[in-house]
């Protein structure tokens, strides 16, 4: 760890919310406030890996329930990253629904942003965060973003988006994704467009960083 980093306040930011509720147009308006001092780690890339099932097989994963994701790799990975380690994050390939065999490194930073849509339902993840977010965004609203992300950035077809948020987006986010809304410090409805919340976010969270020093340690956040 670096002499600057470890004298400095590190805070570990969670924001969770629906699928498309506008949850990384958050995290850049942080990135563009707090400069290089974000790493973000997404849920996402800790899709569990299946390599053993063909692609027509991976195509019917339930991948909105907390046991698709390999969580308790990703709370390692920002314990790691808490005691000043660098992390080989590894990735997830939406076209073929399965982990990429790249990693990205990520290096410590004074902001770690957590984000991913079930983040807060899980206790060991949200037990790590310093703030937690909660993206409140309409359900129609959220469904046509999730349309127009899935046919543009991942070559999916309307068919195959509408079944999959009526078999596993709207149902899982009823019964998981919902009810963490509970554990959120912070709610910031309508997302990205909510200028004022972010307002209040940043300065709050700016606030935090500037708090007495300290040396984190994994029993910090255990």
């Amino acid at each position: 760890m670096s002499n600057n980093l470890l004298h400095r306040k590190i805070c570990v930011l969670g924001v969770a919310g629906g699928s498309a509720s506008g949850k990384t147009t958050i995290i850049k308006k942080v990135q563009e406030y707090f400069g290089n001092d974000i790493a973000v780690i997404s849920h996402d890339n800790y899709y569990k890996a299946h390599d053993e099932m063909p692609f027509e097989e991976r195509c019917k994963l339930n991948y909105d329930h907390p046991d698709s994701f390999e969580s308790e790799r990703m709370a390692e990975d920002v314990r790691k990253l808490l005691k000043g380690h660098s992390i080989e994050m590894p990735t997830y390939d939406y076209c073929n629904h399965n982990r990429s065999k790249e990693t990205v490194c990520i290096a410590p930073r004074q902001v770690i942003i957590m984000e991913g849509i079930l983040i807060l339902e899980n206790r060991e993840l949200r037990d790590l965060m310093d703030i937690k977010i909660y993206v409140d965004t309409d359900a129609d609203e959220r469904l046509m973003r999730r349309i127009k992300r899935d046919m543009f950035e991942r070559g999916r077809s309307i068919e195959s988006i509408l079944a999959q948020y009526s078999e596993t987006v709207k149902p899982m986010h009823e019964e998981f994704v919902e009810p963490s809304k509970k554990y959120a410090d912070i709610i910031i409805p309508r997302g990205g467009e909510n200028a004022p919340g972010l307002d209040m976010l940043t300065t709050y969270l700016t606030k935090m960083l500037k708090a007495e020093p300290f040396e984190p340690t994994l029993g910090s956040y255990t």
